[in-house]
């Protein structure tokens, strides 16, 4: 494929030409989000409150194999766009090579981790139970997802949006058919319970992973990933984590944004706990579908970037935000609209419904206002600049939320934590929209 029509068609044709296989495959992704946590509900309430417990380890791996691969996508599209061809390859490597030993790493390290972990938080016997019988299954496939995940940058680093969508919904779709077999047993299967859940997932992972590998076998791309191109000279690891370590805290924070929420919650009761795990599958549905906008421009950027297109890039800016606006407005409609509706997929209790409905309607008083941070931590990515794009993510994450969430709920109760999301959400937005205009002055 001839990668220089990244530069050459129109901006609205192009991005949405890259960003709707990705918007696709993510929905599809938030879908067996909530279908997983709806099967695992029914086995009980514990377990549902178990797998929101795991969840913030569980983002880490995932959020570091993303994060690195940010750098791997940036650091590719950059090279190729400046037509240096032989340093791209080189990132596509070692972007692998990293990536194995950082699943391997944190496979071993969450494992080892978790029953500790979990006292923090609660001391409900069989919440602990189910909690680690499902991580240790779960966090086992810790390389799968990180050689999957560099796969994916490397491919969306070309433009091959296409097959990071396929190979991401057959991952999904085969989760979302193997739950209800595994956890229940249906035909030979035996039942399996929590275990069949973390299996599931799993085997989604590994499928996703061999299609990727038998299309690059069948159908070579731009760049080549070989063990010859494994070098510690050259500086190509020290860019690929000068991108990918802000990357990755971008998308670890999240964990200890959760943890300490649940932290601050438990003291109220489990319910809220639940609520706020069951807040956190559904709204996978409108960041991972604007997440998926952002990995159709961030290679855009980045090569327009590297080929010193700079009006094109901020053209692209734009058009992806008006994209995400559109995704964020509707779910608030749909947070405001049927509340109860949403928050019943995870329980059957009435007590836990009344404290989701009214944790939607608050929450989203800031979703539409997010896309503006989103949106600018992508772009800043795509532009290779990873700090301010931390920068952003930690006030969103951190430095804001997390004192707001403590002080609110002494005032407030435990319905403070709710307002914490939407002040942040708008103080966030706008200091991220200056750090925008300031880092892309060179467009003028």
């Amino acid at each position: 494929m001839n990668d220089t029509f990244m530069k050459e068609k129109p901006v609205f044709g192009l991005v949405l030409s890259m960003s709707l296989p990705m918007v696709l495959s993510m929905m599809v992704n938030a879908l067996y989000n909530i279908v997983d946590s709806y099967f695992v509900a029914r086995i009980s309430e514990d377990a549902m409150t178990a797998l929101s417990l795991v969840y913030p380890v569980q983002n880490l791996i995932s959020a570091t194999a993303i994060g690195f691969g940010v750098g791997i996508n940036a650091v590719i599209a950059f090279f190729l766009g400046a037509g240096d061809k032989k340093k791209a390859n080189q990132a596509a490597t070692m972007g692998m090579f990293w990536s194995l030993v950082q699943g391997l790493t944190l496979s071993i390290v969450c494992i080892l981790i978790m029953p500790k972990f979990l006292t923090l938080f609660t001391d409900d016997a069989t919440v602990i139970d189910y909690a680690i019988r499902y991580s240790r299954i779960a966090f086992l496939f810790g390389m799968i997802i990180s050689s999957g995940l560099s796969f994916e940058k490397t491919f969306q680093a070309v433009g091959r949006m296409k097959v990071s969508m396929l190979s991401m919904m057959a991952g999904c779709i085969s989760n979302i058919v193997l739950d209800p077999i595994l956890i229940f047993g249906l035909g030979p299967f035996p039942a399996m319970g929590i275990e069949g859940a973390a299996l599931a997932t799993g085997a989604g992972q590994v499928i996703t992973l061999v299609i990727y590998i038998i299309i690059y076998m069948v159908k070579p791309i731009p760049v080549k990933i070989c063990i010859s191109g494994v070098s510690f000279k050259g500086g190509i690891s020290r860019r690929l984590y000068s991108i990918g370590i802000p990357a990755i805290l971008n998308m670890a924070l999240p964990s200890l944004l959760i943890s300490a929420l649940n932290g601050i919650l438990a003291e109220f009761s489990q319910s809220y706990v639940l609520v706020l795990g069951a807040y956190y599958k559904l709204q996978t549905f409108l960041y991972l579908t604007s997440s998926g906008i952002v990995q159709g421009i961030r290679p855009l950027i980045g090569y327009n970037y590297g080929a010193r297109e700079y009006d094109r890039v901020h053209r692209i800016y734009r058009t992806a935000l008006g994209m995400s606006l559109v995704v964020m407005l509707v779910g608030t409609v749909l947070c405001l609209s049927i509340p109860g509706s949403l928050i019943g997929i995870f329980t059957s209790s009435a007590e836990t419904v009344v404290i989701g409905k009214t944790a939607l309607r608050i929450i989203s008083g800031g979703f539409i206002i997010s896309a503006v941070s989103v949106t600018s931590c992508g772009a800043l990515e795509g532009l290779n600049m990873g700090f301010p794009s931390l920068l952003i993510s930690m006030l969103r994450y951190i430095l804001i939320i997390i004192p707001a969430a403590f002080l609110l709920s002494r005032i407030l109760g435990a319905n403070g934590v709710w307002h914490a999301f939407w002040v942040t959400e708008w103080i966030t937005a706008g200091v991220a929209w200056l750090i925008y205009k300031k880092k892309t002055s060179w467009e003028k």
